[in-house]
C-alpha cells in the first residue's frame, strides 16, 4: 500500500510541469499531497535522519521559523502568520524530490523527458499564436483556442496568463540536459542549437522582457563555463538572434504601426495600428491602442515608472521597519490602509507585492528574513557544488538557479502558488541534477 501510494505521488510530481500550464490550483494541490505523504513516508520508513543531516534542510527550517518570528510584529498578523505557516510546503518540495520521489535515476530521467516535450510543445504553441496575427485584433488563438486579452502579448497554452516566455526560460535548460544526457543527441549540435534558439525566440516574441534577459544571461554563462558544448551554445545564440531579426523585419506586428506617444507609465506607449478596412480593402483603417512601455523609456524615467514607484515604496517601508519588516503578504494591505504609504504610489494602484524577491524579503521580512534567505541560497549553492554528479550538470544547475535568483530583475512572489511551486520544484530538480551522471 505504501509503495503504491508512493508511485502515485511520483507520477503526480512527474506531471507538475504539465499541471503548471493549467494554472496555480492543481500544482499546489499536488505538492501539498506530496508533502503530506512525504512526511508520513519518511517517518514510516525511518528516513528522517537523511533530512536532518543536510545543512540545507536545517537552514530551510531556520528560514521558515524566521518568517513565523517576524509575523508577531506584522501590521496584519493574520496575513503574515497564514502565509508564513503554509510556506513550509514550498520549502519541503526540493527535499522530497531529492530524497523520496526522484531519488531513482530512471524516474528523474523521465522527468527530464517530460519537461523537454512540454517545452517543445509550449514553444510550438506560442509561435503558432505569434503567426496567427491580424493588425486589427492582434495575436489570435493558440492551438488550444486560447487568446490573449492584452494586445501584443502572447498566452501560449496558459489561458489568460501571459507567461509562456517565463515557462520556457525556467524549464528550458532541463530539456537541454535531456538532449546532452542521451548518447544519440549528445553530439548533435544542430538539434541542441535549434532547441535552445527556439526558446530565445519564444522569450522575445512573448514580450516578457525578464524571461528574455535571464535566459540570454543563462546562455552566456553556459558558454563561459560549460566546456564541451560551446559550439551548440554560440550557434544557438546566433540562430536565435537571426530568428529575432527575421521576426522584426517580416512580422507585421513590428511594422504596422506608428508611435503616437511613448511614456514610462504602465501601458504607456500609445500607437496607431493600420489595417485594411473590412468593407474597402483598398483603404487603410486604423485604431489607437496602448501597449507596454518601451524598455528604454522605462530605464530613462525609472523613478516614475510602475517598478520605480513600487521599489521606492518598498524601500520606504523597509526603512520604517528594518529588523522585522512589515509582515509577510502585508505589502498591498499596508499600502492601501496607510495614507502615508498610499500617496507614494502617485501614478498607480497599490501592487500585490514588491515585484522582486530580495526587495520583498527585505520589505516584508526585514533584515532577519533577508539574511535567512541569503543563507538558504548560500547553502543551496554549496550543496550543488559539493554533490557527486558530473561537473557539467552541476554547472547547468547553478546557471538555472542564476536564471531564477538573479537579483536585478522583476519577479513574482515566492509566497504565491504558481511562482512558489515553480521555483521550489525547480530547486528540487537542480538538487537531483547535481548528482546526475551519464549513462555512457
Amino acid at each position: 500500500m505504501i509503495l503504491q501510494s508512493k508511485n502515485l505521488i511520483i507520477y503526480l510530481y512527474l506531471l507538475i510541469p504539465l499541471f503548471l500550464i493549467t494554472g496555480p490550483a492543481i500544482p499546489d494541490i499536488v505538492i501539498i499531497l506530496g508533502v503530506l505523504f512525504g512526511i508520513f513516508y519518511i517517518f514510516y520508513q525511518k528516513e528522517y535522519e537523511n533530512f536532518i543531516k543536510l545543512n540545507l534542510f536545517r537552514i530551510s527550517i531556520i528560514f521558515w521559523l524566521s518568517l513565523i518570528l517576524i509575523s508577531f510584529f506584522a501590521y496584519n498578523k493574520n496575513n503574515s502568520f497564514q502565509d508564513s505557516l503554509i510556506f513550509i510546503r514550498f520549502l519541503l518540495i526540493p527535499f522530497f524530490c531529492y530524497l523520496v520521489f526522484f531519488e531513482n535515476k530512471k524516474v528523474f530521467e523521465r522527468s527530464l523527458l517530460i519537461i523537454f516535450l512540454l517545452v517543445v510543445f509550449v514553444s510550438i504553441d506560442t509561435l503558432y499564436q505569434f503567426i496567427n496575427y491580424t493588425s486589427k485584433e492582434g495575436f489570435g488563438k493558440d492551438l488550444l483556442g486560447f487568446k490573449s486579452n492584452w494586445y501584443g502579448r502572447l498566452t501560449g497554452p496558459f489561458g489568460d496568463e501571459l507567461i509562456p516566455g517565463s515557462y520556457v526560460s525556467k524549464f528550458g535548460l532541463f530539456g537541454f540536459v535531456f538532449l546532452i544526457s542521451i548518447k544519440k543527441f549528445n553530439n548533435n549540435i544542430f538539434i541542441q542549437s535549434l532547441y535552445l534558439s527556439s526558446i530565445i525566440l519564444v522569450c522575445y516574441v512573448s514580450g516578457e522582457r525578464m524571461a528574455f534577459a535571464t535566459y540570454s544571461l543563462s546562455l552566456i554563462a553556459l558558454f563561459i563555463f560549460l566546456n564541451g558544448f560551446r559550439k551548440s551554445i554560440i550557434l544557438s545564440i546566433l540562430i536565435g538572434t537571426l530568428f529575432i531579426f527575421l521576426a522584426i523585419y517580416l512580422h507585421p506586428f513590428y511594422n504596422d504601426y506608428k508611435i503616437i506617444e511613448s511614456t514610462e507609465y504602465h501601458q504607456g506607449q500609445k500607437i496607431e495600428k493600420f489595417y485594411q478596412c473590412e468593407n474597402d480593402t483598398e483603404t487603410l483603417c486604423s485604431k489607437i491602442i496602448n501597449i507596454q512601455p518601451s524598455f528604454f523609456e522605462v530605464i530613462k524615467n525609472f523613478s516614475t515608472s510602475a517598478y520605480g514607484e513600487i521599489y521606492k515604496l518598498s524601500y520606504r517601508m523597509f526603512l520604517d521597519n528594518p529588523i522585522t519588516g512589515i509582515g509577510i503578504n502585508n505589502f498591498k494591505y499596508l499600502c492601501e490602509s496607510n495614507d502615508f504609504y498610499k500617496i507614494l504610489m502617485v501614478n498607480y494602484e497599490c501592487a500585490s507585492h514588491p515585484h522582486n524577491i530580495y526587495i520583498q524579503w527585505l520589505t516584508e521580512g526585514g533584515i532577519i528574513v533577508f539574511i535567512s534567505f541569503i543563507l538558504y541560497l548560500y547553502f543551496l549553492i554549496k550543496f550543488i557544488i559539493n554533490n557527486t554528479g558530473d561537473k557539467k550538470y552541476k554547472i547547468i544547475s547553478l546557471v538555472i538557479l542564476l536564471n531564477m535568483f538573479w537579483p536585478i530583475m522583476s519577479t513574482g512572489s515566492l509566497i504565491k502558488n504558481w511562482f512558489g511551486v515553480t521555483s521550489f520544484f525547480i530547486i528540487g530538480l537542480c538538487m537531483c541534477l547535481s548528482k546526475f551522471k551519464n549513462n555512457y
